[in-house]
């Protein structure tokens, strides 16, 4: 894939974005799909009460088209189960945020789907693309970054596979807590898979997908950076957390996920890490958890949270591609 395919790619989730989105919010906003904001949250989050959210349809919209678009252009009639499993879990997990959302700001109940129903939809997702994985005889090893050591996991990958997909979700949808914090961190890390897509091989399909949310997310930023205009909710998150690990997978790189993601890793290990303190000596870590809203209320302003964790991530997808591509 040349670097024209790769800009023009870009170039054409960026701009259904862009021209979409001013259609879209003002919609929202009349159906009055408006925020909710958690009263134990920061006080400085009450004014973003009713600003239009589920704006992720914009975002899968966008990278579902442009993929579609540029996949038939580049592969034609060669487009492989990669590219359609890649649709799959994005539309599967965006669904279920949508069901998340619409419960919210809908029949208002601030707290959406219950745990165990989103779970449950999580696994489901996370089922069907393991079977279609082995029915297309995909491989059960893991292979280590860096090196050429290989580990056969067997019926083990299975598990994997459901750890991968529900962590990644959970983990994607905790770090979407702040204006345009979520959409530039995915937007990285999608970048760095789409690197590492081209360098591999043979996962053009990846390829493309990944510069599809990369244009898309950039998209979303232009209304989405602080003051933001419009939240991706949970039909974004959920969406966008899914479809990176579903990435990490097929293109064998489910360790450097840990990695590439590891702005992710950081907010879910702080959540991990409050609650078991708190359940145990009573004594928080954090002043609040997730990570960034900790930040806030030490006196930081949310742009220069949101911007010091994009730094973050910067660091960890550069560490990731050097890791996969320099080392090996």
């Amino acid at each position: 894939m040349n670097s024209t395919i790769i800009l023009i790619t870009i170039a054409i989730s960026f701009l259904i974005t862009v021209l979409i989105s001013p259609v879209f919010i003002p919609l929202l906003r009349r159906l009055k799909f408006g925020q909710s904001i958690r009263e134990e949250g920061p006080k400085s989050h009450i004014s973003k009460t009713g600003t239009p959210t589920m704006g992720g349809i914009m975002i899968v919209l966008s990278i579902v088209i442009t993929s579609l678009i540029m996949g038939f252009k580049v592969l034609g009639q060669n487009i492989g189960y990669e590219f359609w499993l890649l649709i799959f879990v994005l539309l599967g997990y965006g669904l279920l945020g949508f069901l998340d959302d619409f419960i919210k700001v809908a029949m208002k109940r601030n707290l959406g789907l219950t745990s165990g129903q989103k779970m449950l939809g999580q696994i489901v997702i996370a089922l069907i693309f393991y079977f279609i994985l082995r029915a297309e005889g995909f491989s059960t090893y893991i292979q280590i970054p860096g090196t050429d050591l290989q580990f056969d996991f067997g019926w083990f990958y299975a598990i994997l596979i459901l750890i991968m997909l529900v962590g990644s979700s959970n983990a994607v949808n905790l770090t979407d807590g702040l204006d345009g914090l979520l959409a530039g961190t995915a937007a990285i890390a999608f970048g760095a898979y789409a690197i590492i897509s081209l360098y591999i091989g043979n996962h053009t399909e990846v390829a493309i997908f990944s510069l599809g949310v990369v244009g898309a997310l950039l998209g979303f930023l232009v209304f989405n950076a602080h003051p933001a205009k419009v939240f991706m909710g949970d039909t974004g998150s959920l969406a966008l957390g899914g479809a990176i690990a579903a990435t990490a997978i097929l293109t064998k790189t489910e360790i450097l996920l840990v990695i590439i993601g590891g702005v992710f890793v950081i907010e879910t290990l702080s959540v991990i890490i409050q609650v078991i303190s708190f359940k145990t000596t009573g004594k928080r870590v954090f002043k609040m958890s997730p990570l960034h809203h900790h930040y806030e209320l030490v006196g930081w302003s949310e742009w220069r949270v949101v911007t010091t964790f994009w730094l973050v991530g910067l660091l960890f997808a550069a560490l990731g591609i050097y890791i996969e591509v320099g080392l090996s």
